[in-house]
């Protein structure tokens, strides 16, 4: 294996993290020195910073070419995936998760809806630059959305915001240099690390002999998702349970409106949807989202034995991508054990559950 191309894609994959660390920071600070409300700039600046790495390397990719597209697409669909079913399964088997009532009423049927929109968009073959502007305005309305929303948050919530990023201490002069300093270089790690990581993962896709679409969906996927991954685990260990949940959540809405969206409208022919895509990928990033809504009816907690559920579809997904690329003579029976009998049973499963959980909330709900 090229040790030239494993490097590459390291040092981007770190130079990218490092980016996006730096460019939250340094650009929340600088939007609270000028008198912008903590809570406000956790919904946009710090929200849209996590998902920077997947926005760098996606434009990154689109720009690149035709197999870059691949990388773009592979990238976002693969991000929404691992996020729901490696960040929540693991965070969940650290600590059952709280599941808050509006994620339940608004956000994952926007994800699931938004999710079937942009399915219904790759019919034709591409996500063209229309589609990519009418997805980014979905981003801006969805960001007003929640800034009018935010007003109604209770005190402490903003006060926790506040503390976050100091927002009480005065900046100086310095202060205002360093943040400028911050924000910069920030940008410019993510470019540079972006441009780096996609040259890796294309590296990695002709040496393992896998489309870039594969790449995408899995190596590129997970490390771009690494600040997420982080958030969560991090605010599941603290007792955060909500945070963890509202994270990833939030991030699949940005990948799919703000990261495709933009992707699509810098793209000189729109990105391209690969058959594998459009048959088995998309579908299986609305089912999982899907999956999310009667695991959040249980009781508005995840549980720790629904998180190993998440991690051990994680895998097994990961695993079907590996056969499918190497064509291995397990493909046919992993298939048939997955639909026969592994979803079918999972289905049932989770339709008990809610069902049960409906009839819990109708009882108490009675007089």
């Amino acid at each position: 294996m090229d040790i030239v191309t494993i490097m590459l894609f390291v040092l981007g994959l770190a130079l990218l993290i490092a980016g996006a660390e730096s460019l939250v920071r340094s650009a929340a600070r600088m939007a609270l020195g000028l008198g912008i409300s903590p809570l406000v700039v956790g919904l946009t600046i710090v929200a849209f910073g996590t998902s920077s790495p997947e926005l760098a390397v996606s434009i990154q990719s689109a720009l690149s070419g035709p197999n870059g597209a691949d990388v773009a697409l592979g990238n976002v669909v693969g991000s929404n995936i691992a996020n729901v079913l490696l960040i929540l399964g693991i965070s969940a088997a650290i600590t059952p998760l709280v599941v808050q009532q509006q994620l339940i009423r608004l956000d994952v049927p926007l994800m699931i809806g938004i999710s079937v929109v942009v399915f219904v968009m790759a019919l034709d073959g591409s996500i063209s630059r229309i589609d990519g502007l009418i997805l980014f305005a979905g981003i801006v309305a969805y960001t007003v959305f929640a800034i009018r929303q935010s007003r109604r948050e209770s005190s402490e919530v903003q006060e926790e915001y506040r503390a976050e990023f100091d927002a009480d201490r005065p900046q100086s002069i310095g202060d205002w240099l360093k943040n400028v300093a911050l924000l910069i270089g920030g940008l410019a790690l993510l470019v540079v690390g972006s441009r780096w990581m996609v040259d890796g993962a294309v590296g990695f896709a002709r040496m393992l002999g896998v489309s870039e679409l594969v790449i995408g969906l899995t190596i590129v996927a997970v490390g771009t998702s690494l600040p997420e991954i982080a958030t969560s685990i991090v605010a599941a260990l603290r007792g955060e349970r909500d945070i963890a949940v509202g994270n990833v959540v939030g991030s699949n809405i940005f990948n799919l409106l703000s990261v495709l969206g933009l992707s699509s409208i810098v793209a000189p022919t729109g990105i391209s949807v690969a058959p594998a895509a459009l048959n088995f990928d998309i579908p299986v990033m609305i089912a999982v989202a899907i999956a999310c809504l009667p695991i959040f009816f249980t009781g508005r907690l995840i549980a720790r034995w629904e998180g190993w559920l998440f991690l051990g579809y994680y895998i097994a997904y990961t695993l079907y991508l590996i056969l499918a690329a190497s064509q291995h003579d397990m493909l046919p029976a992993f298939s048939a054990v997955m639909t026969l009998f592994v979803l079918p049973l999972t289905a049932v499963t989770l339709v008990f559950l809610a069902w049960r959980a409906l009839r819990a909330e109708r009882r108490v709900a009675l007089p």
